[in-house]
């Protein structure tokens, strides 16, 4: 990207301030002209690894107009991204409760656990895939045959959405006997509540449950997008189990272990509802870059929150994956500035006060800014992915659009 090209940057996301208190200022990104910034490189970077380092650099300016924005040339007002769908979620609630249903009471009670009324989560995933679903340049039939052709593609896609959903809480399940954590959601893990065997095998239940919709779709595709999330779960699990602090001190490992744990879900459930939908690849490409970034973006703010947010706004003890042993963005950044950091990092963070000077260590970095910065970036990255798409003067297109880029907006400033 030359010096001189100007691109459209929306007013949706957040400027980071880079100072030692973390504070943060609100602007709105304007219509400025833009430099490519060195991209982070390494021997053993892929395809599916974002940098390290924001890839262009974007200068802001304070802007007013909060609740407008520009998308395709219109002025859009902000929209609610749960109203549009909000129907449809509750419909796919009432699905899945019934999809998680066994016949042996016990397992029925762990599977159900976390669908059950009260705990079943934001459902931040099925939100984006049904307005991305309804984000692609797609004529609504009125009635006859081609309202049933519309109905039955609609279904397929909230088919879709249960499968992702029930492979997130799977993994889930087992991620929390793997961390040996007692909380989730605010309540009880699983794990805690009835015994790792039982919280394992209710993740696998799920899993089976997800296999079975996922064959029943009959698209080679789609069962392969999401056949490889599954492995890329998998992978990314045992990408964190590593004991070589060298990988566990790179930006690059973090962020493809990052994409295998949390954004290759997303991103390959966008793709699908666009292949299912019969969307041609440039098409299903930019459902799965949104998808990718926005799950980026989301990892990164987590990060950031479990050094700044509580227990009861996390639904788990803060510094959980310091506890761990784990090394999260923050960590890699003040590293940067910290070089002590990595004698740290090579032990795991297992002695009596390592936790405490990791801890301040970031504190007297930029380390979280940063990585809210990083965050911003991922976030205009699925921004963009949105952009690209054909243009479409279909009014309900244009507002699913528009609340797809407001949920980038709302995942870099979230508390919780």
């Amino acid at each position: 990207m030359g010096a001189g090209r100007a691109v459209r940057v929306y007013s949706l996301l957040k400027k980071v301030c880079l100072d030692r208190a973390v504070s943060k200022q609100v602007n709105h990104w304007c219509i400025v002209p833009l430099r490519e910034e060195k991209r982070f490189s390494s021997s053993s970077a892929t395809s599916i690894c974002m940098s390290s380092y924001p890839r262009r650099g974007f200068a802001a300016f304070p802007d007013s107009s909060l609740g407008v924005d520009y998308l395709n040339g219109h002025s859009q007002e902000k929209v609610d991204p749960l109203s549009l769908v909000g129907d449809e979620l509750a419909l796919l609630a009432n699905r899945l409760r019934s999809m998680v249903s066994a016949e042996v009471p016990r397992l029925a009670e762990a599977s159900e656990y976390f669908f059950k009324l009260g705990v079943e989560g934001k459902r931040f995933r099925p939100m984006v895939l049904l307005l991305m679903a309804s984000s692609f340049s797609i004529a609504l039939p009125a009635q006859g045959v081609a309202q049933v052709v519309y109905n039955d593609l609609r279904s397929r896609q909230q088919r879709i959405a249960e499968i992702t959903e029930m492979i997130h809480v799977a993994s889930l399940l087992h991620d929390d006997v793997l961390d040996h954590s007692d909380t989730r959601r605010g309540i009880g893990s699983l794990n805690y509540v009835m015994g790792n065997k039982l919280a394992v095998l209710a993740g696998d239940f799920l899993l089976a449950r997800a296999s079975v919709a996922l064959a029943s779709l009959r698209n080679t595709e789609v069962v392969e997008l999401l056949s490889q999330v599954l492995e890329h779960l998998v992978t990314g699990e045992f990408m964190q189990l590593s004991t070589d602090s060298q990988e566990v001190a790179s930006m690059d490992y973090y962020m493809r272990k990052t994409f295998y744990k949390t954004a290759s879900l997303m991103a390959n459930s966008c793709k699908a509802v666009a292949v299912v939908a019969g969307q041609p690849m440039e098409v299903a490409t930019s459902a799965f870059n949104y998808g990718r970034h926005l799950g980026l973006a989301y990892q990164l703010v987590d990060d950031a929150l479990d050094f700044t947010g509580t227990q009861a706004s996390l639904g788990k003890p803060a510094l959980s994956d310091l506890g761990q042993g784990i090394v999260t963005a923050p960590i890699l950044f003040a590293l940067n500035e910290h070089p002590q950091m990595y004698d740290l990092i090579k032990r795991k963070f297992r002695k009596a006060d390592d936790i405490n000077l990791a801890l301040e260590m970031v504190k007297k970095s930029h380390g979280i800014a940063k990585t809210q910065e990083l965050a911003a970036e991922h976030a205009q990255e699925a921004v963009d992915a949105i952009v690209s798409l054909p243009p479409c003067e279909e009014p309900r297109v244009q507002q699913c659009r528009r609340a797809l880029m407001d949920l980038a907006y709302r995942v870099i400033t979230r508390s919780k």
